[in-house]
């Protein structure tokens, strides 16, 4: 597959971008340092992508593809039994809907004969020994960031001792934890990633690629790094908690050396699996924080598993699925990514500024439509009981080639009751007893009659139309303070609308300090399902077409449960930020 086709992500101008991270490449690439860019996105397949990991894709495969490079897809299942295939699917199909494709698909499993020599190129020059201290045993040696590591009893072995123990240990002859292949390095280093680091792991678990073919795994840092260098990776481009284990990244790539040692890598050739080892650069970025939000795997699971959200595609969830059938745009997401830019600053991005990065793209991209979601009654009275006529509307009001489409008006239409006020709030100009008010395409109408049940709830509404108001006639342009959206309730279509906010009402929810469980945050007005009246070219939308519901907001026809006949529909966004005033701003 080729990255060339993937979609150019959305930009503000036609300014090239110079953060840090391109300026390294620019560099690289004039000094003759490399004659091209590979990048690759290497996320583990035990969860869905969540809207941290946009800024990991958008950054990697988008300078593979400014830089005419190409980045892979790479999976890294070295941590079976929290592995699964559905999210392997669901990471490839995330990371086509945001607008790329990949130059290769890999598995950190593709390499793990080449991993298992390398360890043992590593026993052999004196660099790696086999440790036989618990779990518990190792953290006690290690010491903290105040008080240096020390050496374990069994850091001395032989090296033929540490082979035989390290084949045997692939033979499958030790029980789980009872020994691990550690990386002979500094057990006084201040930074503790380098005091004798685990290598391998001993775990007798199936695995979903490899079956039972391999009783040990090699541990994350171990298998990241060698496997950038298997594929050729010339910038490896990971957020800034991978900063300090970068010492360990570049030590297990110098000491390996893969360039120079061709039979390490020998299998992968045999089984046709291309490679180029190379010398690969890590450079750490800042993640994507946004307020009203929760990133961790751990915490997301939770809500799926504790019902607080209907699944991983949850349009309230910010997984990439779930931002997805919320109706949230790829172009948005990329033109979030551009805007937040690349640094290795740590902040928080207000979760408006993502809002308003979506409503920019669906105001450019989304046709309008008609559309009414707490109906009250209004009846043109001086009509014919059987008045029956087609506007015409446009389809867009700021560009003519989205064309125009049929809209149905009868005598009776719904229109939404909050704009009718009895008793009118300083400044409303909208419909009130006695006043007149525009009916979008129509023309002007007057309250006449108030009509109410026994409760002394409003009902109805009865309005006179000033003919000489309607389109093209002399009175057309007289001035009103309002003007009303409206559906004729004889040509309505019902449809289910699901009126979607943030799941969390406050900007912080996993903040342990405020003493309060982090799901005591969930929104309960994050999900409010309605029947809305639909004018009829609404509803024949296709799954995830996009619409703005005229004076409501942007809405999609949900992917999963809109059907011919039976729309149902998710707001993606209100057409203003809601909550700025909330939070008093």
């Amino acid at each position: 597959m080729s990255n060339d086709s993937a979609a150019k992500p959305a930009t503000d101008s036609n300014a090239e971008p110079r953060d840090f991270i391109r300026q390294i490449i620019r560099e690289d690439l004039a000094s003759g340092k490399h004659a091209a860019i590979h990048t690759r996105f290497p996320p583990e397949p035990n969860g869905y992508l969540h809207i941290g990991h946009a800024k990991a894709i958008c950054l990697s495969f988008g300078i593979a593809r400014e830089f005419d490079g190409w980045c892979n897809l790479r999976l890294d299942d070295t941590n079976p039994g929290r592995e699964d295939p559905e999210f392997v699917e669901g990471i490839k199909e995330d990371v086509r809907w945001l607008g790329y494709d990949w130059h290769e698909l890999r598995h950190a499993s593709d390499y793990f004969e080449v991993l298992y020599r390398s360890a043992i190129r590593l026993i052999e020059n004196g660099q790696a020994y086999v440790d036989d201290l618990s779990p518990e045993q190792v953290r006690e040696y290690r010491g903290t960031l105040t008080e240096a590591g020390r050496n374990s009893p069994y850091r001395d072995r032989p090296v033929a001792e540490n082979l035989d123990l390290f084949k045997r240990m692939r033979a499958g002859e030790f029980a789980d934890g009872s020994r691990t292949l550690r990386a002979k390095i500094d057990m006084t280093a201040g930074n503790i990633n380098l005091r004798d680091p685990a290598l391998y792991r001993i775990r007798k678990v199936t695995h979903q690629n490899t079956g039972d073919s391999w009783p040990i795994y090699p541990m994350y840092d171990f298998a990241h790094a060698l496997s950038d260098a298997i594929e050729g990776i010339t910038h490896s481009l990971c957020t800034l908690e991978f900063e300090d284990h970068r010492p360990l990244y570049d030590w297990c790539v110098a000491n390996v050396d893969l360039p120079s040692h061709p039979e390490l890598w020998q299998p992968l050739a045999d089984a046709g699996i291309r490679t180029q080892p190379a010398t690969p650069r890590q450079i750490e970025f800042s993640r994507l924080n946004l307020s009203y939000c929760i990133t961790s795997k751990r915490k997301l699971a939770q809500l799926v598993n504790e019902a607080f959200v209907d699944g991983w595609d949850d349009p309230r969830m910010n997984t990439l699925r779930g931002l997805r059938r919320r109706g949230f745009t790829p172009a948005g997401i990329r033109l979030l990514i551009e805007r937040v830019g690349i640094s290795k600053q740590n902040s928080v991005i207000d979760y408006a500024v993502f809002e308003a990065c979506i409503r920019e793209d669906l105001d450019t991209h989304a046709p309008r439509r008609m559309a009414v979601l707490d109906p009250l009654k209004l009846v043109v009275t001086n009509l014919p009981d059987d008045h029956d006529e087609t506007l015409s509307f446009p389809n867009h009001p700021k560009d003519e080639n989205f064309g125009t489409r049929d809209v149905p008006f009868s005598r009776e239409v719904w229109i939404e009751r909050e704009d009718f006020a009895e008793v009118p709030p300083k400044g409303f100009k909208r419909l009130v007893p006695g006043g007149e008010v525009r009916l979008r395409g129509v023309g002007i109408v007057k309250c006449e009659d108030v009509i109410k049940d026994a409760d002394d709830q409003v009902i109805e509404l009865r309005v006179s139309l000033d003919p000489e108001s309607r389109h093209g006639l002399p009175g057309a342009d007289r001035k009103v303070k309002g003007t009303i959206h409206w559906v004729s309730a004889r040509h309505a279509v019902a449809a289910e609308v699901r009126l979607y906010d943030r799941l969390f009402n406050v900007a912080a929810p996993d903040n342990e300090d405020d003493g309060q469980p982090w799901t005591s945050h969930i929104n309960p007005d994050a999900k409010r399902v309605v029947q809305g009246w639909l004018e009829p070219a609404a509803t024949a939308a296709e799954p995830e077409q996009r619409f703005q519901f005229e004076r409501l907001g942007y809405f999609v026809a949900d992917r999963i449960d809109h059907r011919p006949g039976a729309p149902v529909f998710n707001r993606v966004v209100t057409l203003r930020d809601t909550w700025a005033k909330q939070a008093g701003g």
